[in-house]
């Protein structure tokens, strides 16, 4: 998996400092169809029918993982696969039916035969910080949805190795003694890929296991992170800082996410009211300045970045119900609701650009057709 393009993988030389980018790999936006959505409102049976739709085409039932594209070539990138299986709890805890509990069973069983069954130590399959914590975090969810012990086991074994490394291997952890987390194992910067996921991975366990040091983590990742990719006087949320240099406000919603997401579970744990104003500042700013006119949501060309949305999905809707904001529920709507309306009439596959629909007969890559399937599992529809 060395040859796929993950976060921060292109890198780019300014003032002699080598500088990196959280976002993932781009190449040229996909062709899209007319701007002539239908007039919908989805249902919680629309809900159903997208996921069955993005399994149908993008799920491989043999390998057990999901394929790059609906062509049924290549396969997701590793750090992706983790958001298909938050959406498949998701879709289990909306329905309560049984195939999606086998298919939660499944994703872990197609994951476990690609990545050397969660061996955060093997270096052929994981090599970057945030692709593991983005599994970590999932696991740690699978083990709240489900209670079976071995998300846990390997949650817990991720996030140590993540945060301390191990010397018996030469491999110094994520965290960094001046504050934050290093993005790869060659400590080539502090982004809010790793920082933000980090947080959300040790509220989740410490929420399962009580252990308080899970909260001393977070809130000093928190501290640092906050300090240094966060804009406290408008809600943007930074890509990285490297070293002395300044910050990179390069701007993506899953970083916008998964900082709500973070603040939010603080909020829950300390009752801190800071934490839940920061949490509200960042989603403002991603509903004001990160999408249209209208209110649509943005897309970014990158061939990964269609799943950044997924992400939002699972942080927005902590702040909505945790941080009791509901207000925000018609912003996601009237994107489910673009979205949906501009389905391809053949498969159902929906793309990354809300506004158009996926060209006829072209792949849609699983990056791309993840999105509203996964807003659509946690966002009810109107009454």
């Amino acid at each position: 998996m060395k040859h796929m393009v993950y976060c921060l993988k292109a890198v780019f030389v300014l003032l002699g400092i080598t500088l990196l980018s959280c976002g993932k790999s781009n190449d040229n936006p996909p062709a899209g169809g007319p701007v002539a959505p239908q007039q919908v409102s989805y249902t919680a049976n629309d809900a159903t029918s997208a996921y069955n739709d993005f399994n149908k085409y993008l799920f491989d039932p043999n390998r057990k993982i999901y394929y790059r594209a609906s062509d049924k070539s290549g396969i997701g990138a590793i750090w992706t696969q983790a958001i298909y299986f938050d959406m498949a709890m998701n879709a289990w805890k909306r329905t309560q039916d049984a195939r999606y509990r086998q298919l939660i069973e499944d994703i872990y069983d197609g994951n476990a035969g690609q990545y050397n069954n969660y061996n955060w130590r093997d270096d052929s399959k994981w090599f970057i910080w945030d692709d593991m914590m983005w599994w970590i975090i999932a696991l740690g969810r699978g083990y709240e949805t489900t209670g079976e012990q071995k998300f846990l086991d390997h949650a817990k074994e991720g996030f140590n190795f993540v945060w301390n490394g191990d010397a018996a291997m030469g491999r110094k952890g994520s965290h960094d003694s001046t504050g934050g987390m290093e993005w790869d194992w060659h400590q080539r910067g502090k982004t809010a890929c790793i920082n933000f996921p980090t947080i959300i991975g040790a509220m989740t366990l410490y929420n399962i296991t009580k252990d308080p040091d899970y909260v001393a983590k977070a809130k000093e990742v928190y501290g640092w992170a906050r300090a240094n990719l966060f804009d406290a006087t408008n809600g943007r949320v930074a890509d990285h800082k490297v070293d002395n240099n300044p910050t990179n406000w390069t701007l993506h919603t899953y970083n916008q996410a998964s900082f709500i997401g973070a603040a939010v579970m603080l909020y829950n744990q300390t009752k801190d009211v800071a934490y839940l104003n920061d949490a509200v500042l960042a989603a403002g700013y991603t509903q004001k300045y990160m999408c249209d006119a209208n209110g649509i949501l943005s897309f970014e060309t990158g061939e990964e970045q269609g799943v950044y949305n997924a992400i939002l999905a699972q942080y927005m809707i902590r702040l909505i119900e945790d941080g009791n904001k509901p207000g925000y529920l018609a912003w996601l709507r009237k994107n489910i609701n673009t979205a949906y309306g501009n389905r391809s009439s053949t498969s159902g596959l929906m793309g990354k650009d809300y506004k158009s629909t996926p060209t006829a007969g072209a792949p849609v890559s699983c990056y791309d057709a993840c999105s509203i399937p996964a807003l659509m599992q946690v966002i009810p529809p109107e009454k």
